[in-house]
C-alpha cells in the first residue's frame, strides 16, 4: 500500500533545557561547573539533609530574566518558585523546585529564517527550575549509579507553542537559540555535556485541519542534527501508522542515533498531576523597574541586529555579514577592526580569509588571537597605500606579526623588506633582466600574443621578491613591450 505523505502535516513544539553559567547552583553555593569526576559539588544541601534550607541565587535569576528580554518576552514581576511531585531518582529531596503558575518570562519569539523567508517561532513561557542529578546505569551489572553533581544546577526552561512545521524548522530553531544563549552567555550551549538539552513534541493532522493531532514527545535528544533527524524520522512513522489504519498512542519515546529511529520509553496519560504548591522555605521575589532597565542594559547588540548593519551601513554581502556576526566574540573584533579602517571590505576579507583560516588551523578562538585590531587595520593601510601587496601581508607579514604583538606593521614590513618600492628605477631595472631572460616569449607578446603580459609581472614580482610595486610593474612593461 503506497502512503500519500502529502496529505499531512507536521506540528511541532520544543522544550529546551538550558543550564545557566552562574558559578554555583540555584539554592545553594555548590559549584555548578561540569566535572566528570561524580559527587564532588555536592553538600548537606544538595543532599537534602534534615535541617538544611535553600537559598536563592540571584544571579540566576538575572540571567533567566536577560534570556527573556533578548526572546522578546513579558517579564513576571513577582515570583515564587513552587514544589513539583514527581519522583526523580537523582534529586535527593524527592521533588523538584521549579515554576507553575508565574514563569518569570512570558510569551515572546525567536526569529529564525527558512526557506521560506522570515518566521517567528512563539515562545509559551520560560521558567526556572533546578537540574536532577544523573543516573548511571552502564557502571554496573546489578546497580545503578548515581552522580549528583548536577543535581540543583539553575535550569531555565523554554518552551514554544506548537508552531513549527518540520525537522528543518526545529534545526533553525535550535541554531538561533543556542547562537543567542551563548551570544548573551546565559548558557554555553554545550548539548554533548548537556547543558542544552531539547525535547520534542510531534503531531501530526490531515492539511486544513485546525485541532491538534495526538502527540508524542521524543527525548534524549543530545544535538542539533539529531533533533531533526528524530522529528523527521517520527513524523514518516506516525503519517504510516495513521495510513495503515493504525492510532497515534501519546507516548514519550526516546531517539536510536545509530539507526536514526524512535522506540517507545512509556504511554502517557492524558495529563499529570504533579500537585504543584508554593515552596514555603523560599520567599516570593519581586522583580523592580530599575532591575529590569539595569538587566536590559547589559544585553549586546544581538545577532539580527548586527548583520543587518553590517549590509547596510557597511554595505558588506549577506553572505559575509552573517559569517562575521555568527559568533558575537569575531562580530566584537570586526567592529573594533571598522573603527579603525574605512575599508570596510578589506576588513571582511581579511576576517573570513587570513584571520579564519589561522584560527581553525590553530584550533584557537579569536579572543586568543594575539594581533590586535589595530595591528590588523594596519596592515589594511600599508596595502591601501600600495606598500605591500596582499599576498604577501597575508603570507609574510600577518604571520610575523601574530609572532610580534608589539611590534607595528610598518616597522615589521620594513625589518623584513616586505616594502614595495616605487622607484622606478629600480623595478625598471628588474623589468630589463626578466624580459632579457625570455626572448622567445617577448616575441610572442609582439607577435599578438598578450595574455603573456601575466606571466611577466610575476616573474617581476617572483624576481623582486614582491617588493615591486604591481602599477609600476604593468607600466613599465608594457612601455617596454610596446617600444
Amino acid at each position: 500500500m503506497s502512503v500519500n505523505y502529502d496529505k499531512y502535516e507536521a506540528v511541532i513544539g520544543l522544550e529546551v533545557h538550558a543550564q545557566l553559567l552562574t558559578q554555583s547552583k540555584l539554592f545553594c553555593g555548590d559549584s555548578a561547573a561540569f566535572v566528570n569526576e561524580p559527587n564532588t559539588h555536592i553538600s548537606p544541601i544538595t543532599m537534602a539533609h534534615p535541617g538544611t534550607l535553600p537559598k536563592l541565587n540571584d544571579k540566576a535569576i538575572e540571567y533567566a530574566i536577560k534570556l527573556g528580554l533578548a526572546c522578546n518576552c513579558e517579564i513576571e514581576k513577582i515570583n515564587y518558585f513552587a514544589r513539583k511531585n514527581y519522583f526523580y531518582p537523582d534529586l535527593p529531596k524527592g521533588y523538584q523546585v521549579s515554576q507553575h503558575t508565574t514563569p518569570i518570562c512570558k510569551g515572546g519569539y525567536v526569529t529564525i529564517k527558512t526557506e521560506n523567508g522570515e518566521k517567528k517561532v512563539q515562545l509559551n513561557r520560560i521558567h526556572m527550575e533546578e537540574d536532577a542529578g544523573k543516573s548511571i546505569h552502564d557502571q554496573d551489572e546489578h546497580y545503578t549509579y548515581v552522580d549528583l553533581n548536577r543535581a540543583g544546577v539553575p535550569l531555565c526552561e523554554i518552551v514554544t507553542e506548537p508552531d513549527l512545521s518540520s525537522g528543518d524548522e526545529a534545526y533553525a530553531y535550535l541554531t538561533e537559540l543556542r547562537r543567542l544563549v551563548r551570544w548573551i552567555e546565559v548558557c554555553d550551549g554545550n548539548m554533548e555535556e548537556g547543558s542544552m538539552r531539547c525535547d520534542a513534541n510531534v503531531s501530526i493532522r490531515l492539511k486544513g485541519e485546525t485541532r491538534l493531532g495526538t502527540k508524542v514527545e521524543v527525548k534524549n535528544l543530545n544535538s542539533i542534527r539529531n533533533v531533526k533527524r528524530a522529528i523527521d524520522h517520527e513524523i514518516k512513522r506516525m503519517i504510516e501508522e495513521v495510513e495503515n489504519g493504525g492510532t497515534i498512542i501519546q507516548q514519550t519515546r526516546s531517539f536510536d542515533a545509530n539507526n536514526g529511529t524512535t522506540f517507545a520509553l512509556r504511554t502517557k496519560e492524558e495529563a499529570n498531576d504533579y500537585r504543584y504548591f508554593a515552596d514555603p522555605d523560599l520567599t516570593p521575589f519581586h522583580i523592580s523597574d530599575e532591575w529590569l532597565k539595569q538587566i536590559q542594559s547589559t544585553i549586546p547588540e544581538l545577532y539580527e541586529s548586527k548583520v543587518k548593519r553590517y549590509t547596510t551601513e557597511l554595505q558588506l554581502t549577506e553572505y559575509d555579514a552573517k559569517v562575521i556576526a555568527d559568533e558575537r566574540e569575531t562580530a566584537d573584533y570586526f567592529d573594533a577592526l571598522v573603527q579603525q579602517t574605512k575599508n570596510y571590505k578589506a576588513a571582511a576579507n581579511w576576517m573570513i580569509g587570513p584571520v579564519k583560516s589561522y584560527l581553525n588551523e590553530n584550533n584557537t578562538s579569536i579572543t586568543e588571537l594575539s594581533l590586535t585590531p589595530s595591528s590588523l587595520a594596519e596592515i589594511i593601510a600599508l596595502i591601501d597605500k600600495g606598500k605591500i601587496n596582499f599576498s604577501v601581508a597575508s603570507s609574510k607579514l600577518f604571520p610575523a606579526l601574530i609572532k610580534q604583538p608589539d611590534v607595528t606593521a610598518s616597522a615589521l614590513a620594513t625589518q623584513l623588506n616586505l616594502v614595495q618600492t616605487s622607484d622606478s628605477n629600480e623595478v625598471a631595472s628588474w623589468v630589463e633582466e626578466v624580459l632579457n631572460k625570455m626572448p622567445d616569449k617577448v616575441a610572442e607578446y609582439r607577435k599578438g600574443k598578450k595574455g603573456l603580459i601575466g606571466l611577466f609581472v610575476g616573474e617581476v614580482k617572483k624576481l623582486s621578491k614582491g617588493k615591486a610595486d604591481p602599477k609600476l610593474t604593468n607600466d613599465l612593461l608594457l612601455e617596454k613591450l610596446n617600444a
